[in-house]
């Protein structure tokens, strides 16, 4: 968010103008709202954390709210029942996005997947993206790459452990784990120049900022001298020119290579695609292919991320459930030395464990938001077509009507639960639900199932001495949450488990 000073600015100029405009409109039937100043509205209320201003709001004035940021009307939504509304019944006029300052510079006009508004384009490349880079059989065919870069991950940690600190940067080696498996699925291990992988890192991590932020320009569309005092323009220029000239290296190094490498990436298939598609009615065009690309790395980086460190501090903070998980995993192990993926659909307990951290705490606790297509009624108010909706995930996993002492980590509460994160069970969709539901969430899962069970079976894990009971669990401000401190822990080495060969 920027300044406050900008704030009273832009308060003090319009103020006239709100009290004219106010002695002339009706009150609509609107949802229950704040109390709100005028022309900046409700955005003084929002503060770093907007999914928790959001939720401590919606505690006094419900789960279903009207907020008017700036001079855009917003509805936030915060419980089951009316995201089911939202997702289920009425999603198709909810399905579209609003035409946003950052994804629209950063993301090639949002010619991509996550921005892009509901209509034929969005259509088409959310089925390429289901049917050509995130179906089953494509996520299965990435299993060697998944195995190289786990071993490759312990490894590491092994390096660590004897290094003279004998301290393990977790959330380092765990960015490096995730960012490595989607370079790898999306250029393909041939075309990993030196100095990729931090490209990358560098790049999702401004792209987090940036995408999270709540933006004055977005709040007050059209009023394109705010860039004067945020300079939000040429920060995102900066980043697009960061992905773009990566891309366009890597696209060039593809077409530059003929024959078979043995191990097609998103690359090889979208430049595939873009001939056999080019010869049809939809055109697929260089920018479409750099839109779907960079929603991958967005997308499959940080949350994948994200997802292991706060697991991970779940786990150090309980050492009873680690021991549970760990047990559950050498039982299934029986004499082997490596995790085989076959193994993970056994592991019921690391399953809930997994479940229960994304209830926690959900890697995009504010969902992108959608706008409103029509006009429409919810629970007898009438919502104007044009509204922004925000779905607050964060705020629904911790519902006191659907959860029991929410605050608690508890995975038991999953086990022989019927509660999955696929969309149909509306107090729990980390993944969102509806035609807007993440097409990479098995991917995830997966990838973050492998690592943890290596990580569990591998390794024992604890705070360094004298953090035991003071572990930092503060979020970082972003459209994604990872801790603000690093995850920093000491690794032995189990007794009873082999190197992985």
């Amino acid at each position: 968010m920027e300044s406050n000073n900008l704030l009273f600015l832009i308060l003090l100029i319009s103020i006239p103008l709100f009290l004219l405009k106010r002695s002339l409109t009706k009150k609509p039937n609107l949802p229950p709202s704040p109390l709100k100043l005028p022309i900046i509205g409700h955005l003084h209320l929002i503060g770093p954390s907007p999914h928790q201003s959001l939720h401590d709001l919606s505690k006094k004035y419900g789960p279903l709210m009207h907020l008017q940021l700036g001079q855009v009307p917003t509805l936030i939504v915060s419980s089951p029942k009316y995201a089911q509304e939202i997702l289920k019944t009425q999603d198709k006029i909810c399905a579209s996005r609003p035409a946003l300052k950052v994804p629209q510079l950063m993301i090639y006009g949002t010619r991509d997947i996550a921005f892009a508004p509901y209509g034929e384009f969005w259509r088409h490349v959310r089925k390429i993206t289901t049917l050509h880079l995130l179906s089953s059989k494509r996520v299965q065919s990435f299993r060697r790459v998944r195995d190289e870069t786990v071993a490759h991950m312990i490894q590491n940690i092994r390096n660590a452990v004897g290094s003279p600190s004998g301290l393990v940067n977790l959330s380092d080696i765990l960015y490096a784990f995730t960012t490595s498996v989607i370079a790898r699925v999306t250029f393909g291990k041939e075309f990993l120049r030196p100095g990729v992988i931090e490209r990358i890192h560098g790049l999702v991590q401004v792209n987090s900022k940036l995408l999270g932020g709540l933006h004055l320009e977005d709040c007050f569309p059209g009023q394109k001298w705010l860039d004067l005092f945020t300079g939000l323009s040429g920060r995102v220029e900066k980043n697009f020119h960061g992905w773009d000239s990566l891309f366009d290296e890597s696209i060039e190094d593809h077409m530059r290579t003929d024959g078979d490498k043995g191990e097609s990436d998103f690359v090889d298939v979208l430049l595939a695609l873009q001939k056999e598609e080019n010869t049809k009615d939809v055109f697929l065009s260089k920018e479409d292919i750099k839109g779907i690309l960079q929603d991958m790395f967005g997308a499959g980086t940080d949350t994948t991320y994200i997802l292991l460190e706060w697991t991970m501090a779940e786990l150090v903070k309980n050492p009873n459930v680690m021991k549970k998980a760990k047990e559950e995993i050498i039982e299934i192990m029986k004499e082997k030395s490596s995790i085989d993926e076959d193994d993970l659909g056994q592991m019921k307990y690391l399953r809930a464990i997994i479940k229960e951290v994304l209830r926690l705490h959900p890697p995009v606790p504010l969902a992108i938001p959608r706008e409103l297509m029509e006009d429409t009624t919810i629970k007898n108010y009438n919502i104007p077509a044009g509204t922004r909706i925000f779905l607050n995930i964060w705020s629904i996993g911790k519902d006191t009507e659907y959860w029991e002492s929410p605050e608690l980590f508890k995975p038991e509460r999953f086990i022989d639960s019927p509660l999955d994160f696929k969309g149909n069970d509306f107090q729990f969709i980390p993944f969102g639900s509806g035609r807007r539901i993440c097409p990479g969430m098995q991917f995830a899962i997966i990838d973050v199932e492998l690592a943890l069970a290596n990580l569990i079976y591998h390794f024992e894990w604890k705070l360094p001495s004298g953090l035991e009971e003071d572990m930092d669990m503060t979020e970082a401000p972003g459209i994604t949450t990872p801790k603000k401190s690093k995850l920093v822990l000491v690794a032995t080495p189990s007794q009873s488990t082999k190197p992985l060969n």
